[in-house]
């Protein structure tokens, strides 16, 4: 019996669903997201809000997705995509939420690259994408690349969310990296 198929049939949910289950909480991220953009007053707040609480969701679930490739830095991002989530609503003028995840992204994309449940050039385009983000730094510069910077992320994140929707991830290989993590810990401890 594949491991894959151990995983699914212990009760525990299979890192493909998981990752399926991500990808379409992440569609919802990108039309309540859209919808806040568009509509304004209530709906509008509210969609934002429900955008929010469905981006922490993506970024729980990401985390453990991409904990057996590093924890460290899975840990990392998940607290910066926190961060970029919480500082939209609270209203801190200064630092731009999109900044948080242009560096959110470029850890997701660097994960996904180190990643052997993945194919590459996800993990492409999700730094492209964390670079797009990156531009509103320097919000002179987000403003004049204004909305082209937008397509970076468009893309990187659309293009990942259709892969986790459609293909998920290779459950085999997800169990053998967790495996392999999982055995350098204990030959570190030991």
């Amino acid at each position: 019996m594949s491991t894959a198929k151990a995983t699914e049939g212990s009760g525990k949910m299979s890192p493909r669903t998981k990752a399926r289950i991500a990808g379409l909480f992440y569609l919802f991220v990108f039309v309540t997201g859209i919808l806040s953009l568009v509509v304004r007053g209530r709906v509008g707040i509210a969609a934002a809000f429900v955008a929010g609480l469905l981006y922490v969701v993506v970024t729980v679930l990401f985390y453990f997705i991409f904990k057996p490739v590093s924890g460290v830095v899975s840990l990392l991002a998940a607290l910066i995509s926190l961060m970029g989530i919480a500082v939209g609503p609270i209203g801190v003028r200064s630092v731009n939420p999109l900044v948080f995840f242009g560096v959110y992204c470029l850890l997701i994309g660097y994960l996904i690259f180190r990643a052997t449940f993945l194919p590459r050039f996800l993990g492409a385009l999700m730094m492209f994408a964390g670079l797009g983000w990156l531009t509103f730094l320097a919000p002179s510069l987000g403003n004049y690349l204004y909305p082209y910077n937008l397509a970076p992320g468009i893309l990187g994140e659309g293009v990942l969310t259709l892969w986790l929707l459609v293909k998920g991830v290779d459950s085999e290989r997800w169990n053998a990296q967790a495996a392999a993590t999982k055995k350098g810990r204990e030959n570190r401890s030991a």
